[in-house]
């Protein structure tokens, strides 16, 4: 059931992307988030891009297994046709926990033929029922690249979000990687605190992290370097450049590391 009487992540996502899978209460919502910083669609974008970049990097170097938490509705392209366009045999679970996603999951399972995809309705709240999903596609023993690109910021200290995180990485085995960004109010203090109560009384958690707590991640993990960046400076030469993204800051950090 499509819950449309409040504001979804992952269909205010699609609005800022240009997509047309969204509901009204989505697009007040964003106009709102706009307001505060017009620039959130650009920072949408620069999550989407960075994904790609990462995605690149990990298959370049070996990864054929992938994780992605927080898939969101499908804008190509999607994480698997950047994998499988470099190693065709490359296979990808997909997990979200909007039902508007599932309506759409064909799409995100028109993979190549050597490899698999597979859609996963789950909450990353339930890593459980995650991991008991994933394993039915991908070898746990085998190096998997865990993807929390754009995610954890909606999901609070009190939520348990290091533990989460945690507890997803201690089922992946040696040469597994943890790719995420994450949005900050280092940056932009004034206008994050603002987003954070509307985005609270519209009943959607927004837990903003530093630097350092974000780093907090990846205690343990070795970090592929440059380590911890503001998202568009991860790599570039992998991408092309957003547009826009060099036109004031971007309020969200990105890294990758490895499992040891």
């Amino acid at each position: 059931m499509i819950d449309t009487s409040k504001p979804h992540p992952a269909r205010m996502y699609d609005w800022y992307l240009g997509g047309k899978d969204n509901y009204p209460v989505d697009e007040e919502m964003g106009r709102q988030m706009l307001a505060l910083d017009p620039r959130v669609p650009v920072m949408a974008r620069v999550n989407r891009a960075f994904m790609h970049r990462a995605t690149r990097w990990l298959a370049e170097h070996g990864v054929r297994q992938f994780l992605d938490i927080g898939t969101g509705i499908p804008t190509e392209p999607n994480l698997h046709q950047i994998a499988q366009g470099i190693a065709p045999d490359a296979r990808v679970v997909y997990c979200d926990n909007d039902p508007i996603v599932l309506a759409h999951a064909a799409a995100l399972l028109r993979g190549a033929p050597e490899g698999a995809t597979e859609y996963l309705q789950a909450d990353v709240r339930d890593p459980a029922a995650i991991v008991a999903g994933a394993r039915a596609v991908l070898d746990l023993d085998r190096p998997v690249a865990l993807s929390l690109v754009a995610l954890l910021h909606f999901v609070s200290d009190e939520d348990g979000a290091h533990e989460l995180v945690g507890r997803l990485l201690s089922e992946l085995p040696s040469g597994s990687y943890l790719m995420m960004t994450h949005a900050t109010a280092d940056f932009t203090p004034e206008e994050s605190a603002a987003a954070i109560a509307k985005l609270r009384a519209a009943g959607v958690t927004l837990a903003l992290r530093s630097r350092e707590e974000f780093g907090r991640f990846f205690d343990g993990l070795e970090l592929v370097e440059p380590g911890v960046s503001v998202v568009h400076h991860w790599h570039p030469e992998l991408g092309e450049p957003v547009p826009g993204q060099d036109d004031g800051v971007i309020p969200g950090y990105g890294a990758v590391a490895r499992k040891p």
